[in-house]
């Protein structure tokens, strides 16, 4: 991977959902931005620590720029708790996730860094190492550390999460072309 001197900046590998990377999306009325939800395994301690450390690099910064040379209490964190902030949702079991936006559209790449322009390779469900810068922020008295979202990098496909079924899933393979489709119903335009 390529080396990192930004003490606020990790490549975050974890599997993306609501993935808002193709077009903008403005939620909540807010400005349009793009977006992704980082969900990363409890289990992986290693990049929850280099989370935790560039979050910490952040509120440092924050400190002197935002902050008036304190951090505040109860600054707004980036690293949510899946089982406590989406309890309804399986994706999110044992899993923490980060929220990263931006208003600039992130690079993508696939697993040999080529750029990836097919909005159906890089989905809501699939694996990928996703560029996160932390910040911090101070606006309408709210206070805290962001994640701006950068580039992503496919790594393997996963099960999609649109709750839309696949089409390999919905249709059985057909062997001939006077096999029945529709069994009896069929249209006479298919037989």
């Amino acid at each position: 991977m390529a080396t990192n001197t930004n003490p606020t900046k990790v490549i975050i590998p974890c599997r993306i959902s609501f993935a808002n990377i193709w077009q903008p999306k403005a939620i909540n009325g807010g400005d349009e931005k793009y977006s992704v939800s980082c969900v990363i395994p409890k289990s992986d301690k290693k990049t929850l620590a280099r989370i935790q450390k560039a979050v910490e690099a952040a509120k440092e910064d924050g400190k002197t720029r935002k902050w008036s040379g304190k951090i505040p209490p109860n600054l707004k964190l980036p690293l949510r708790d899946g089982d406590i902030d989406r309890p309804d949702d399986e994706t999110y079991q044992d899993c923490m996730f980060v929220n990263a936006t931006s208003k600039d559209a992130p690079g993508i790449v696939d697993r040999r860094v080529q750029p990836v322009t097919d909005p159906m390779l890089v989905y809501s469900g699939c694996y990928c190492n996703v560029s996160v810068n932390f910040y911090p922020f101070n606006a309408n008295g709210n206070r805290g550390v962001a994640a701006g979202l950068s580039n992503i990098q496919f790594v393997k496909d996963g099960e999609r999460l649109s709750g839309r079924a696949s089409a390999e899933s919905e249709f059985d393979a057909l062997e001939t072309e006077e096999e029945e489709v529709l069994g009896e119903d069929m249209p006479d335009f298919l037989k």
